[in-house]
Parts: structure tokens; C-alpha cells; sequence
């Protein structure tokens, strides 16, 4: 049983499909302000990292065997194999938040091309339909959902430490984005963060204002 636990890392291949697969998403982002750079950085070293972890080398568990001093049981093995004490369950948690993390994701690059880059006059408009009608960031949102649900099936030293970073280095973007909205669209923009959420939909105190439309 210890040999098929073995044969799991070693495989390159795999590691490098995970890295394209899941670094694909990177393309729906519109890299138009420099701000989007490190988040997205850290979330391709999220990836880099757990793949590097679950089918290359594993560095986490070499280091709690060293800091405890004793070779480790197949059993508590940090990661996947906790499945024998909670079954697949994070297997199938991770595939349900990736797909969905992936639908916010297409979603929402879908309607920035719909709307935003519709041009009147040279001006643009403020995305409030589709996904955007329910959160602000549906975007960043797939994002987190994705690593986190990677941080479910497979969860390693790097991965506990990267994944608050990368909320943290999320909810700041969002805020300065918010910010610049704010400059650009005035009270509409208000409006609208008042009757939506940022990453998830607001259930209570959701506003009835209508979706703004094309704004100076």
C-alpha cells in the first residue's frame, strides 16, 4: 500500500497539465491595470506549488517527518490521504468549487466583453447585468474558489499560507478598483454596491434599484 502512495509523485506529465489546465483561467482576466498583476501571480504560484506537491515531490510531508523526527504513516500523509478519515470528500468539494468557480469566472469575462467594451461615444459602461447583478467581483470570486477547493483535496504547508494571501491580495484589488469606479460613475456606482455584494450575493438588505445604464 505504501508503494502506490509513492507512485503518485514523480509524475511530471501531470504536474505540468495541471499547471496549463488550471492556468488557462488567467486568460479571461483583462490584465488592462497593473494592480491585477500580483494577485494573479500568487494564484499561478498557488498552482505551481500544489501541483509541484501532489504529483512532483512532497516537500510538506519530508518536513513534518524532520520536525517530528519520525517517519510518517502513509495515513497521515497532509493532503489527499486524509480521505481515510474523511472519505472523498474533498475530492468532491473540490470539483464541485472548480466548476463553479470556473462558470463565475467565464461568466464574468463574458459579460466585460458584452457590456463594458460596448462603446458609445468613447465612453465606456458600467457592467451591472448578468453575474454583475449579484456580486461585484465574480471574477476574483471563481478565483478563490478554485484554491480553495485545491486547498480541500490537497492541502500542504504552502497551500494554508498562500491562500490567505491571495484572499487578502483579492479583497485589496477589489477595493481600489471599487475606488476607481467610484471616480469614474459617481452615485450610480454607489447604488450599485449598495444592493450587491462584493464576492458573494447579498440574501439580506439587497436594494431595488434597477441596473444602471450607459453613464458618462
Amino acid at each position: 500500500m505504501e508503494e502506490n502512495v509513492w507512485s503518485h509523485f514523480g509524475q511530471w506529465w501531470a504536474m505540468i497539465l495541471w499547471i496549463i489546465v488550471f492556468g488557462l483561467f488567467l486568460l479571461f482576466i483583462p490584465f488592462y491595470r497593473k494592480s491585477q498583476r500580483k494577485p494573479a501571480s500568487v494564484y499561478l504560484a498557488f498552482i505551481v506549488a500544489l501541483a509541484f506537491e501532489m504529483f512532483g515531490v512532497p516537500l510538506t510531508m519530508y518536513a513534518i517527518s524532520w520536525a517530528i523526527g519520525t517517519n510518517l504513516p502513509e495515513g497521515v500523509l497532509w493532503g489527499h490521504t486524509l480521505v481515510q478519515h474523511v472519505g472523498l470528500a474533498g475530492t468532491y468539494a473540490m470539483g464541485v468549487l472548480t466548476v463553479a468557480g470556473a462558470l463565475l469566472i467565464i461568466l464574468g469575462w463574458r459579460q466585460i466583453y458584452k457590456d463594458y467594451w460596448s462603446k458609445e461615444e468613447g465612453k465606456g459602461r458600467l457592467v451591472t447585468s448578468g453575474i454583475y447583478n449579484y456580486i461585484r467581483h465574480p471574477q476574483y470570486t471563481g478565483f478563490l474558489l478554485i484554491t480553495f477547493g485545491m486547498l480541500l483535496e490537497w492541502a500542504t504547508l504552502p497551500m494554508l499560507i498562500m491562500w490567505p494571501l491571495l484572499l487578502t491580495l483579492y479583497y485589496r484589488l477589489a477595493r481600489k478598483e471599487e475606488a476607481m469606479m467610484v471616480e469614474e460613475f459617481g452615485q450610480a456606482y454607489r447604488d450599485y454596491q449598495h444592493r450587491t455584494g462584493m464576492f458573494l450575493p447579498r440574501v439580506f438588505g439587497r436594494g431595488t434599484q434597477k441596473p444602471s445604464k450607459y453613464l458618462a
